[in-house]
């Protein structure tokens, strides 16, 4: 298709409650590395868990990104090449990809319980990884079978021990040997509900995504996803992880700090160029803290600039910049 010759971004927030400073800076540097590029910027919206996910989240994050100055080519509320943008509407796409995984002897059905899962991967004395082989891999076919039709069970990535090797463009050259403790991710839950390293395989996969920007927290979750990549027959995407927000004692932002989400933050007095500035500075491209357009940033964007180490968000920065909007 036509699209291919430009670059194509992502971001792709879980509608489980309001924006924070950590997905807003994540949303900043994967739109700037976009926009950087002249490319197109994708807004998908992974609703998969019917249990925590709501519309109304959904609504409001997309106003939320307007407000920030962080646009969008294709998603929910426009369309696209690729609709629908909502992951829970996606089904069938997951569904397809998941029979051709079964078809192929990729995924296995997992009767083991979490407990009896934790239980296998510790590893015994002398080993230096968990679990060698899983008992739901040995059965045999009428076993398998009557459990099937019996048991609740999740469905499973197989692999075989292959090395994945991938040049991430801001951590550099990484190596990792898929194993059974780490690598064996469940596919489709108990109750039916695909999960997201399927979803979001099959997502980038579908809609050529060839650029990834995301949190460095997602960096050893790559190589198991550029596996299934390469089974389902999807060109690999670049994948590039940026260092995360954390506070003073190397905890990731989330949203149960309520300080921190956006209602809160606007409350205190922050202002949309208040917010993208604030940022940018953080991530090194400002070198005062002063309000500004996230487009007047495109230019400035750069991977060798932003670094690899987690950036600690102190209590003083948060009221320096309160103050600068009294």
């Amino acid at each position: 298709m036509q699209r291919r010759s430009k670059l194509v971004g992502r971001f792709a927030p879980s509608p489980t409650g309001r924006m924070h400073l950590g997905n807003i800076w994540a949303a900043l540097l994967a739109w700037l590395a976009v926009r950087s590029a002249d490319g197109v910027m994708i807004l998908r919206v992974e609703d998969l868990d019917p249990e925590r996910s709501k519309k109304s989240y959904s609504q409001q994050l997309m106003k939320d990104l307007d407000w920030l100055g962080l646009d969008w080519d294709e998603g929910p509320d426009c369309g696209g090449l690729f609709v629908p943008y909502y992951q829970s509407e996606r089904f069938e796409r997951y569904d397809a990809a998941f029979r051709r995984l079964v078809e192929n002897g990729h995924a296995y059905p997992c009767f083991c319980s979490r407990e009896e899962r934790n239980a296998a991967s510790a590893p015994h004395r002398g080993e230096q990884t968990g679990i060698i082989s899983d008992p739901c891999l040995k059965m045999g076919s009428y076993q398998r079978q009557i459990a099937m039709d019996t048991r609740r069970h999740t469905w499973r990535l197989q692999n075989h021990g292959e090395e994945i090797n991938f040049l991430d463009l801001n951590y550099g050259e990484f190596r990792h040997r898929l194993n059974m403790a780490q690598d064996h991710v469940v596919l489709r839950r108990s109750d039916g509900v695909y999960a997201y390293p399927l979803a979001v395989v099959a997502d980038d996969g579908e809609m050529e995504v060839n650029q990834v920007v995301r949190g460095a927290d997602l960096l050893t979750s790559t190589p198991v996803q550029l596996y299934l990549m390469d089974l389902l027959g999807y060109k690999r995407p670049q994948y590039g992880h940026v260092p995360l927000l954390v506070d003073v004692h190397g905890h990731r932002l989330s949203k149960r700090q309520k300080s921190l989400d956006l209602g809160a933050l606007i409350a205190s007095g922050w202002t949309a160029d208040g917010i993208i500035g604030f940022l940018a500075h953080q991530a090194g491209f400002l070198d005062e803290m002063e309000p500004v357009k996230a487009r007047e940033l495109v230019d400035r964007f750069d991977w060798g600039v932003l670094g690899t180490q987690d950036v600690i968000l102190r209590e003083e920065d948060l009221a320096q910049i309160r103050q600068s909007h009294d």
